[in-house]
């Protein structure tokens, strides 16, 4: 059985950083990556990372230059290193991660809050 648990949400003060953690297990994964989603708002792409050594990163205009994402592959875990962190960065955040076996279906966590005081 498929499960993706993200891990590292809270709460922190303008400024500071926060790591969030995700771990996929049950199959195998291809592209990975971390959504989020502020009450009132659509869910957004944030950051996304293909598998392999070098694989490909795309990150969301907004937090180019303040936040980092990572792969271990023998883990099938990713990491969003958050620095710089902003009210507007306050949201769930959510883990993808894509499944290879099942023609690329997307598997969702269930989400880790992530809330910036001002």
């Amino acid at each position: 059985q498929v499960q993706v648990v993200e891990t590292g949400g809270g709460l922190v003060q303008a400024g500071g950083s926060l790591r969030l953690s995700c771990a996929a297990s049950g199959s195998i994964f291809g592209l990975m990556g971390w959504y989020r989603q502020a009450p009132g708002s659509q869910r957004e792409l944030v950051a996304s990372i293909a598998p392999g050594n070098g694989g490909e990163r795309n990150y969301a205009d907004a937090v180019k230059g303040r936040f980092r994402i990572s792969r271990n592959d023998g883990k099938n875990t990713i990491y969003l290193q958050m620095n710089g962190l902003k009210p507007e960065d306050t949201a769930i955040y959510y883990c993808l991660a894509r499944d290879l076996p099942k023609g690329n279906a997307d598997k969702w966590g269930q989400g880790t809050q992530v809330t910036v005081s001002s």
